[in-house]
């Protein structure tokens, strides 16, 4: 997610795998794949901006996780041990 500001002030975050384009009108009007459409402040260098370094962030992750496949095994559930009953 990247965070962008309404032009009206609030902070939200957007999930940038869903935009479909934006335009500058002059103001970056983002359309998402569902025909959404949102208005902020950051300037459309900005927003190509934060969607390259979201993106660089997941490979970058990705890599991580390859490199560290320890990372990947999810804990197994809790095995009680015999005369744990206490």
């Amino acid at each position: 997610m990247i965070l962008l500001t309404r032009l009206n002030g609030p902070v939200f975050a957007l999930n940038p795998d869903l935009v479909e384009r934006a335009d500058c009108t002059p103001d970056t009007v983002i359309t998402l794949v569902d025909g959404t459409k949102y208005v902020v402040a950051e300037s459309l260098p900005e927003l190509v901006g934060l969607i390259r370094q979201y993106r660089a962030g997941i490979v970058a992750d990705a890599q991580h996780l390859v490199n560290h496949p320890e990372f990947l095994e999810a804990p197994g559930p809790a095995v009680d041990e015999p005369g744990d009953n206490v």
